[in-house]
């Protein structure tokens, strides 16, 4: 009898360590419109994952900002409706201030600046965003926004004269707007295809390639072709699901998201330079702001920064570090 019960004992136990572990699902949100191919080529790492892990991560994605604006999605994690996000680093300022640092009205001047400051700053804030409870991965940028308006833009007064969207919780851009005397207009992503078609806002600041994806392109008919911002994209995932995950399964879906996000990131700058090829075949006229009013931008724009800075809106330190950086590759200028 002791052995049966022996025997039986270790038969219940095989079985229960046979059993498949339980699948864990990922729901994610994204402002990325379905069928674009952003959203397909997340679903397809998400296939990647599920066949890896044998189903026991799988994640579904939530396109076209079904889920509502930032605050809503971040809340919608926080109650665990949702698991994460495809953030715009503005969305996720408020809970990592230091996002703002890549997102400096007027301060990067081109690509190789905004390069050069990632690979000292990139691990600085992936780490901050960690201690915020955040899993993310390889950041994407979205490359450097442009104005893009309902007539040509060359002047600092032309702009005056109109409403300027800018992304609802981004306090540097609204206090830049304010400082030089141009009319900013709050609204969430979500909202600004409708704001132009409404005659809410005149001119938006935003990538080729994602004016092309929102649509926004459809509303404007000129682009000045200064950069006025960098945007970025970041994956994040709570801690707290990513954690029922097991180390192996974490491991895999580190590996493939990253590789997918550093894809993206890689083929930024080649994307936007065919999307600016996309808009001036359709008639899209292409112009610059003078020099004079540039330089004027800047200056105002460095002393609210420097401002912003001093009042805590991001760490004044990291700031000052990125100022040397840029001064030491513009020859101290």
């Amino acid at each position: 009898m002791r052995r049966f019960f022996q025997c039986l004992t270790l038969c219940i136990l095989t079985c229960i360590f046979a059993l498949p572990a339980q699948a864990v699902t990922f729901k994610i949100a994204s402002n990325a419109p379905e069928g674009t191919a952003w959203m397909n080529d997340m679903r397809a790492v998400a296939d990647r994952i599920a066949f890896r892990t044998e189903k026991r991560v799988q994640i579904k994605y939530f396109g076209g900002g079904v889920m509502g604006n930032g605050n809503n999605v971040l809340r919608k994690i926080r109650i665990g409706q949702l698991q994460g996000s495809m953030f715009t680093f503005g969305q996720l300022s408020d809970v990592c201030p230091d996002l703002r640092l890549y997102s400096l009205p007027f301060i990067y001047r081109n690509d190789a600046e905004m390069n050069a400051v990632r690979k000292e700053l990139d691990p600085i804030l992936h780490k901050e965003l960690k201690s915020k409870g955040f899993e993310t991965f390889h950041f994407a940028a979205g490359g450097a926004a442009f104005i893009m308006s309902d007539e040509p833009m060359t002047t600092l007064d032309g702009l005056r004269k109109k409403k300027v969207w800018i992304p609802q919780g981004d306090t540097m851009s609204y206090a830049v707007m304010d400082a030089l005397g141009i009319a900013p207009v709050t609204l969430p992503i979500t909202d600004v295809l409708t704001g132009l078609q409404a005659g809410l806002v005149d001119i938006i600041a935003a990538p080729p390639l994602g004016a092309i994806v929102m649509q926004w392109h459809t509303r404007t008919k000129a682009l000045t072709k200064t950069p006025i911002t960098y945007t970025f994209g970041v994956l994040g995932i709570a801690q707290k699901a990513f954690a029922k995950l097991s180390p192996k399964d974490q491991n895999i879906v580190r590996e493939e998201l990253n590789a997918t996000m550093r894809a993206f990131d890689a083929g930024t700058a080649h994307d936007n330079t065919e999307a600016l090829k996309v808009l001036k075949s359709r008639g899209m006229d292409i112009v610059e702001l003078t020099p004079q009013d540039v330089n004027k931008i800047r200056g105002i724009t460095e002393k609210v920064m420097q401002d912003l800075a001093d009042k805590g809106a991001f760490d004044a330190t990291l700031y000052a570090r990125i100022q040397k950086k840029l001064s030491a590759m513009r020859g101290g200028q």
